[in-house]
């Protein structure tokens, strides 16, 4: 009797210890795929100065330099906007600088002709691409680099050639190197390219019909330095890896499993032990079932499971309630932050009662089902995780 309740309390102490190495296990995430965030969710304001060098389409066949300092000039540059997901943005960007006039072809070889000024307002929208976590997975970086696609519009205010001014369509393309600070600000580098219309400057094109279309319009070339802020929420959560955290649950299960047929087996011995040594009192061993429990998941704001493959575990626990008579607990959650308490109260036990629908389909008496919701909580980080129901054994 002493040799059979020592090796109950050996295994007891086990499987304690066994539950308390799951509790802390760290779920798994998944490298390429995130949690949607909500629509004000990283957002961005940029600043910049810029330097921005003119060619225009009257100095085709020209060999001038379009980088010398008498042909560029300062401007200043701002852009707002928000990143949809770590791979994919949008930003609005407006620029307005001082530029070049070029009066003809000679005149940007002349070392002695000073070529006049106008001022240009550029409004693009640009698409934009981060190279970093497109092909290396999303993770807080300090430097990303992007490359993105300008449309949009120009206007050449004014000028002594062109006093009534111009507009022009433009589209270029650029590079754009971010440098994070601190999680909210952080510096950038652009370097880019427009293409506007032949006579985006004020002066007609020169050329002839013959001229290439690249050669016949006006190019600009700018770089710009400047710092920007992030605004809203910063960054992703990953996303949970379902196969992961259901081969982890379903290891933890079969380890169970198997140390109960151990106990079982070791329990028959004894049994056959006291039986042969004709003791007077015989001895009863009761065994508990013993299972893991099931996490189901799902999406924001939503009660409908996100994977049908979380019920695989569920039908685990099933087939032992059923076995062994005992009560299936249901407990739904969602996270604390999004939604109201009151509305996080009733999606949680929507939640676990879509779970309860799917044990009742598994053959168990709706009797011995407990369904409880316990609303909005942040026990476990990344936040998406506590929208789960847990299924587990009483």
């Amino acid at each position: 009797m002493k040799k059979l309740m020592l090796l109950l309390a050996i295994a007891g102490m086990s499987l304690g210890s066994f539950a308390q190495e799951t509790t802390t296990t760290e779920i798994p995430t998944q490298k390429h795929k995130v949690v949607t965030n909500g629509f004000w969710d990283n957002w961005f304001i940029d600043f910049g100065g810029e330097f921005i060098s003119n060619y225009s389409n009257q100095e085709v066949g020209v060999s001038a330099n379009p980088f010398l300092l008498d042909r560029g000039n300062f401007g200043f540059n701002v852009s707002v906007g928000k990143w949809a997901t770590p791979s994919f943005g949008m930003r609005a960007k407006m620029s307005a600088a001082w530029a070049t006039q070029v009066n003809g072809p000679e005149s940007a070889i002349k070392d002695n002709v000073v070529n006049p000024l106008y001022n240009q307002v550029v409004v693009t929208l640009e698409p934009m691409i981060n190279l970093h976590n497109l092909f290396a997975g999303y993770k807080p970086r300090v430097w990303n680099t992007i490359a993105y696609a300008s449309v949009g519009y120009g206007r050449h205010i004014a000028s002594d050639n062109c006093p009534e001014g111009v507009n022009s369509a433009i589209v270029g393309a650029g590079w754009l190197n971010t440098f994070n600070v601190t999680k909210r600000f952080h510096i950038n580098v652009d370097i880019y390219a427009n293409m506007l219309d032949h006579n985006a400057d004020g002066i007609a094109s020169v050329s002839s019909g013959s001229v290439a279309c690249f050669g016949s319009r006006d190019w600009q070339i700018g770089w710009s330095i400047g710092c920007g802020f992030n605004l809203g929420k910063v960054g992703w959560d990953n996303a949970p890896d379902v196969d992961a955290i259901m081969a982890m649950n379903k290891a933890q299960l079969d380890a169970l499993n198997a140390s109960l047929a151990a106990e079982q087996e070791e329990n028959a011995r004894l049994q056959k032990m006291i039986k042969d040594h004709k003791c007077p009192e015989a001895v009863t061993q009761v065994t508990q079932i013993v299972a893991s429990n099931a996490s189901v998941f799902f999406n924001i704001n939503k009660s409908r499971i996100a994977s049908k493959k979380d019920l695989v575990n569920v039908k685990e626990l099933a087939e032992c309630a059923k076995a062994n008579g005992q009560t299936v607990v249901v407990t739904g959650y969602a996270d604390s932050k999004t939604g109201s308490a009151t509305y996080n109260q009733t999606l949680s036990e929507k939640r676990a009662q879509t779970v309860a629908d799917e044990l009742v389909k598994m053959g168990v008496s709706r009797d011995k089902i407990e369904v409880v919701g316990k609303g909005g909580v942040k026990d476990l980080s990344p936040i998406s995780y506590n929208r789960r129901v847990v299924v587990s054994l009483k």
